[in-house]
Parts: structure tokens; sequence; C-alpha cells
């Protein structure tokens, strides 16, 4: 979808943004049993660090690696657009979901103490089926959505 790199940095930001709202909500509703109105509140106290943490993260890292992996499984020469997306994301939280979870599990599930690793393997386990989800079903296509909207005119002068 990006075509530069100002486009890339765009899209990053919007899907991190959307990834770990989603996420915090996720994770907030497990530690308090359950959803309520005030985590879409609550997720905002987490949401700025995470956000920046996931950008960061996909800027210097994890997007290089995920396509790498994603082209491994998929050659986007030879296929449609929608299998190396769906590959691309898949790789994406495949590999950024361990990441914000250890980030998650020490900044707020205690994890400096002991511990760490059994907090961040439950905190990833527990995660990842929602990361997945929320990614193929929520966030990605909203997010492609509303990236489609800001560059269309862009993408429309092209011939």
């Amino acid at each position: 979808m990006p075509e530069n790199k100002f486009q890339e940095i765009i899209f990053t930001i919007l899907m991190a943004a959307a990834m770990v709202y989603g996420l915090v909500c996720y994770n907030i509703s497990l530690e308090l049993g359950g959803l309520s109105n005030g985590v879409f509140a609550m997720a905002l106290g987490e949401w700025p660090l995470m956000a920046i943490a996931a950008i960061l993260l996909e800027l210097l890292f994890v997007g290089r690696l995920s396509r790498a992996v994603a082209f491994r499984l998929v050659n986007p020469a030879q296929v449609s657009p929608t299998p190396v997306m769906l590959a691309v994301s898949a790789a994406s939280v495949w590999l950024m979901c361990p990441c914000m979870s250890l980030l998650a599990s020490l900044l707020f599930k205690g994890g400096f103490q002991s511990g760490l690793l059994s907090i961040w393997i439950e905190t990833t386990v527990l995660n990842f089926p929602m990361a997945l989800l929320w990614q193929f079903f929520a966030a990605g296509p909203a997010v492609r959505l509303v990236f489609r909207l800001i560059f269309q005119r862009q993408t429309a002068a092209k011939p």
C-alpha cells in the first residue's frame, strides 16, 4: 500500500495506533475480568507510550523483517496483493506480539520483579490470537481504508 517512505511512516503510525489501542483495551479487560465502558478511557493512559514503542519497533526492525519472512512464504510477483498483505500482516503480528508483550510485562505487569519469563510467556500467549484477529478483521481493514482515503488523490493521479 505505501508507495514511498513518507506514506510508509504514516501507514505505520496509523497501524501501530490502532493495534496498540485494541490490545491495550484487551489486556485491561483481561485484568479487570471483562470489558466495560471505562476500559476505553483507561487504555488512553498506556496507549501513548506503547504506540511510540510499536512505531519505533516497526520502523527500525519489525517492518523489514516481517516483509522478509512474508516474502519467503509468498512471492509478490506471482500472486495477487491479498495473499501478500495477509502474509506481511501475519508475520508482523508474529514478530511484534512477543516484543510488545515483553514491554507490557515489564511496564504494567510487574515483570521487573521475579517471574518475568512466565509473565512474558503468558502475556504473549494471551495476546497473540487477539492480535492476529484484530489485525485481520478490525485494525488492518480500517487502517487500510483510512490510508486509502488520505492518499486517494495521489494514487488516483497515477496513470
